[in-house]
């Protein structure tokens, strides 16, 4: 999709960039990626994206049609900087754009705060994700040096992670790890599974016990797709109203909440630590269990 715009005299001097990402309404991440492979051109010529415009300048760019739009989508704020973001991401919501979730994600409700870095257009600032219906605590990036040190201190192990869970059955441990890849199931490749692919690592406190479930605290030393649903499946303990790796249960999500999020700021240093409280719908849900969330 072709579209394009005359520059006025009131924008003349912005860097093409930022004006591109506003006035054709995608994050300056996306932005960026047209200009430099040439799909966003000024006056029909290649520049570059600090290019400063000029009055009547002609802007023109062929925008893909999987580049995610702005949508009014209500997510809780707990920080914001200009360098990234800090949600408490509600149940049900995917994190981004994919097969069959084209819209109302929460990369949609995050475009207009300015979100952006990485590859992929269609996961501006994304640097971990919670499954659909896990709610909880991630960071999101608004550009860069924010995105590649976040990248970097997921992978070396220093962002601090913490979940809250109820599985199904008792007699676990009082502390606990689990140590056993996670992988692409072989025999069902839209699941996961426990013994194949890369390694992954899950800590875990006993919490509680009550009428045959058990409440843990649960710490991520690594992150991979489903990891805490599939290393509880495979220890026999699934989570709670799990329908992909336990049992599904009529009227209840799974009860899986990302509680914690503790690291150390990208860009100024600052160590920086938040907490989202359980939603009301998994404390109902844990109480009919016999359990106490406050």
């Amino acid at each position: 999709m072709v579209e394009g715009f005359e520059v006025t005299s009131g924008e003349s001097g912005e860097r093409l960039d930022r004006l591109s990402a506003r006035r054709f309404d995608v994050s300056r991440n996306v932005a960026q990626r047209l200009i430099r492979n040439g799909s966003l051109r000024v006056d029909g010529i290649a520049v570059s994206p600090s290019y400063r415009v000029q009055a009547n300048d002609s802007i023109e760019a062929e925008i893909p049609d999987d580049t995610p739009q702005p949508e009014d989508i209500h997510v809780p704020i707990l920080f914001e900087d200009e360098h990234l973001i800090v949600v408490d991401k509600p149940a049900g919501l995917v994190v981004h754009p994919g097969a069959g979730n084209p819209s109302g994600t929460l990369v949609n409700a995050l475009l207009e705060l300015g979100i952006s870095g990485g590859e992929d257009p269609t996961r501006p600032g994304i640097v971990h994700r919670l499954d659909r219906d896990t709610s909880g605590l991630m960071v999101v990036a608004r550009g860069e040096p924010a995105y590649s040190a976040l990248v970097e201190m997921l992978s070396s192990r220093r962002v601090r992670r913490i979940y809250r869970a109820i599985v199904v059955g008792q007699g676990l441990p009082t502390t606990g790890t689990i140590d056993s890849p996670v992988g692409r199931d072989p025999d069902n490749p839209t699941l996961m599974a426990a013994g194949v692919g890369k390694r992954a690592v899950t800590h875990f406190e006993t919490l509680g016990e009550a009428g045959g479930y058990t409440m843990l605290r649960v710490r991520l030393e690594t992150g991979r797709t489903h990891q805490i649903r599939v290393h509880m499946s495979a220890i026999g303990h699934p989570v709670y109203a799990d329908p992909l790796y336990g049992d599904a249960v009529e009227g209840t999500r799974l009860w899986l909440h990302a509680e914690r999020l503790a690291f150390r700021h990208p860009v100024s240093g600052d160590d920086v630590k938040f907490e989202a409280e359980i939603p009301d719908d998994l404390k109902r849900s844990a109480s009919s269990l016999g359990f106490l969330t406050d």
